[in-house]
């Protein structure tokens, strides 16, 4: 972290967002903990790595615009147990619940990232999108920039209680598609039962 400075912290938050597995929960206390020792300041540790934040935010926020509701219904119809309409109701959610979902899921893991390509799809104003992305990664990068800068070498503590929060979440999107596969397959099922066992016409 000294030698990338805090440019260097920014930039590494932008391939975060763009990849996931990369950690923000130990780059960012890194870069508290470097702010303390006076590499760089606190200031432009949080505003640098909350730039990153908003600068992979935006090229996820792009690929959602280049995908659209069009191709996104085209590829539903085309894989198993999904429908063009399950778009259609993640679009609605979205339209009524985006401003929410993009502020407070930027400080989820995983879906921090995964939040802004949504927001492309329906096309949320772009001014609006970098303004929940700018406030929500400015309090989630807060919150590990300063445990790394007041806890100084145990800065590593903050890290094990935000494993314990990516593993919740890991758990529950597990079980949401384990839900949605179990309802998809038994309504298959039930539909294909119903038309085998309904009486042949007459010609």
């Amino acid at each position: 972290m000294d030698v990338i400075g805090p440019a260097g912290a920014g930039i590494a938050i932008a391939v975060e967002n763009l990849f996931p597995p990369l950690p923000s929960e130990v780059i960012l206390p890194m870069a508290g903990l470097a702010s303390s020792r006076g590499s760089f300041t606190l200031f432009e540790a949080l505003f640098w790595t909350t730039a990153g934040s908003i600068v992979g935010a935006l090229l996820l926020y792009g690929l959602g615009a280049w995908l659209g509701v069009a191709r996104l219904r085209a590829i539903a119809a085309k894989v198993p147990l999904l429908h063009p309409e399950d778009i259609d109701r993640t679009v609605a959610w979205f339209s009524r619940h985006g401003s929410k979902a993009v502020f407070f899921g930027r400080m989820i893991p995983i879906f921090r990232s995964l939040i802004s390509i949504p927001a492309g799809i329906t096309r949320m104003p772009l001014w609006r999108f970098a303004l929940l992305t700018a406030a929500g990664s400015l309090v989630w990068n807060s919150i590990f920039v300063l445990s790394g800068f007041f806890l100084g070498e145990s800065w590593h503590i903050v890290e094990r209680y935000a494993d314990i929060l990516q593993y919740v979440v890991i758990g529950a999107a597990m079980l949401a598609v384990a839900w949605f596969l179990y309802a998809r397959v038994r309504a298959l099922l039930v539909e294909r039962s119903s038309g085998s066992g309904a009486e042949p016409g007459l010609d």
